[in-house]
């Protein structure tokens, strides 16, 4: 039995929030249908709003706090990353980018992300297709063909309606299914690892 992790970003401001609501019904799903094919799988959520003011911080200085570290470790050593962000002003919002600016710019390189959007009205819908996929496009993630964006019409009682429902596990069998055919992640990768053998640098110098 294989041991997975998924990695689920909310950049949600409010609490509650429909953000992190959709983020982990996204979650349950790729989960659920990873273990139904043997998988062991722990889920790791990351909320940005615990890590505004740290994200901040470290575009001023390069350096993350301890907290921010043990966030940006949780996604670059997941199997599959979860990445849902509010849309504001027909685009992520800048807390979600903010983050996944200070995410080393290799660490999400061939990684199955799947992503989702939360927003006022479904016109927004299209935000995920022309500004979160090239967003993941651009870092070299593989990027789940079902993205899922939910309005509060989509909503019934913290339910999701029917037909976000069907989106929701269609969207997360997607990411199941590119986590399932990679071999397990090492966890995240080692800043200041050597990224040469040092006997071949030796030689290289000669």
């Amino acid at each position: 039995m294989s041991r997975r992790t998924l990695a689920v970003v909310s950049a949600g401001l409010s609490q509650p929030s429909s953000t992190r609501l959709l983020a982990d019904q996204l979650a349950t799903a790729a989960r659920d249908e990873l273990a139904r094919r043997g998988a062991t799988v722990e889920v790791r959520p990351v909320d940005l709003r615990e890590h505004a003011h740290d994200i901040v911080n470290n575009m001023l200085t390069g350096f993350p706090s301890p907290a921010l570290r043990d966030a940006l470790d949780a996604v670059t050593g997941a199997d599959g990353l979860i990445a849902v962000t509010p849309i504001f002003t027909a685009s992520y919002n800048g807390l979600f980018k903010s983050f996944f600016d200070v995410v080393d710019a290799q660490a999400l390189v061939d990684r199955p992300v799947l992503i989702g959007a939360t927003g006022g009205t479904a016109r927004h819908s299209l935000a995920l297709e022309h500004a979160v996929r090239p967003l993941f496009a651009y870092l070299r993630a593989v990027v789940v063909p079902t993205a899922v964006f939910a309005a509060p019409e989509d909503w019934s009682a913290g339910t999701a309606d029917d037909a976000l429902r069907r989106r929701i596990l269609r969207a997360g069998t997607e990411l199941a299914d590119q986590v399932d055919r990679r071999p397990p992640s090492t966890g995240p990768a080692d800043p200041f690892a050597l990224t040469a053998d040092f006997a071949d640098l030796l030689n290289h110098d000669r």
